[in-house]
């Protein structure tokens, strides 16, 4: 993986940058546009998103063509592994601001992507995204204004993600309860005199039960990178998760003009994550093997066979930026627009807000106390 693929223009010699949402290569030096190269043939026809076997990736015995070892800078600030420039020599870290030296990096090897889910949002149009976002926060430092009026610039970054597929079975033991009704009667006091009063009494019968339920699990997504875990749910284009059928084969030229972040998850730390997604959704269908109208599960073994993964990059816009030495970011989904992010809080016009509010009370209240005195 090459975050800085380097693609001669056809008519300056520049580097070409990817275009989200046009399938082009845009020349930033003459502004002419390249189409894409034709994709390579290889043994597998290369046009289709492969899935790798789990255990020989976790045995190290993937094909060489499947492992790409990577220039990578950790840093120090949040522990992004960011993949450089070879002509680079400092840079700033995407995620949080934080300066970056390349004497401090070193390889890294992971399993090749498979997929990439390209970028659909121009960068301009993240930056409108970040400002309309900035300007609309309540309680904001004066000089946050000012950095979302000066058009502060973005970074484009695929953030890495494992899926995993697997064929997934769980035996249990339990019980099921089936809920029935027993009239009662109780005293109950009308106009002051005592009445009897019939009413149902729900209860629950309850049977044991054991089984063994199957399920076919196919793309379970979790991250590679802890990098942006906190706010993966908002990445996720406000809680819906990702279009993964909208991925492509991956292909370096996606990558042009854009970095991307190793992963720093292994893939048995990953499937650990999934796993617990899994477990969660197999013990839905035992409750459903169950029955009944309430279900206990006393007892759940589960179990995943010929388990594949996919290493796979998924695209964000990031602001990273510092206030009074605190690191915030801003994280923009590359392909639907959706905002995230931290943010600082002014103390000073907090505290206006809550002098007015007390004020705007206090009026409230000698004006209703006149009211009731009839003064007013």
């Amino acid at each position: 993986m090459n975050a800085t693929t380097e693609l001669p223009c056809a008519n300056c010699g520049a580097r070409l940058n990817f275009s989200p949402g046009e399938q082009t290569l845009i020349c930033p030096s003459c502004g002419s546009e390249n189409e894409l190269p034709p994709i390579a043939e290889g043994p597998w026809g290369g046009d289709a998103i492969r899935e790798l076997d789990y255990h020989k990736a976790l045995a190290d015995m993937l094909s060489p063509s499947d492992v790409v070892e990577v220039e990578t800078l950790p840093c120090p600030g949040c522990g992004a592994e960011v993949t450089f420039d070879a002509k680079t020599l400092a840079e700033e870290c995407p995620f949080c601001a934080t300066p970056l030296a390349r004497s401090a990096g070193h390889s890294l090897k992971h399993p090749k992507p498979q997929g990439v889910l390209p970028f659909a949002l121009q960068e301009r149009e993240a930056k409108e995204k970040l400002k309309d976002w900035l300007g609309r926060l309540w309680f904001a430092p004066n000089g946050l204004k000012k950095y979302a009026e000066a058009g502060r610039p973005v970074s484009g970054v695929y953030i890495p993600h494992y899926t995993y597929d697997a064929q997934g079975s769980a035996r249990y033991s339990g019980a099921r309860g089936d809920a029935y009704y027993v009239t009662k009667t109780r005293t109950v006091m009308v106009d002051g005199k005592p009445k009897r009063q019939t009413y149902q009494e729900r209860k629950v019968r309850w049977t044991p039960v054991s089984g063994h339920v199957k399920r076919l699990f196919d793309d379970v997504l979790v991250p590679a990178s802890d990098t942006l875990l906190s706010q993966a749910d908002q990445v996720e284009a406000g809680g819906h998760s990702w279009d993964l059928s909208a991925l492509e084969p991956y292909r370096e030229v996606y990558l042009a003009g854009f970095r991307a972040e190793a992963p720093t998850v292994s893939l048995n730390q990953g499937f650990d994550r999934a796993e617990r997604t899994m477990d969660a959704i197999l013990r839905r269908d035992i409750r459903f093997d169950i029955g009944g109208d309430e279900q206990r599960i006393s007892h759940m073994s589960s179990r995943y066979d010929a388990i594949t993964f996919k290493h796979i990059l998924l695209p964000v816009w990031l602001a990273a930026y510092r206030w009074k030495n605190q690191p915030y970011r801003v994280v923009i989904n590359g392909r639907t627009g959706q905002v995230s992010g931290e943010r600082p809080y002014s103390a000073w016009k907090i505290a206006i807000a809550v002098v007015l509010g007390i004020a705007v009370a206090g009026a409230i209240g000698y004006a209703f106390a006149l009211q009731q005195s009839g003064q007013l």
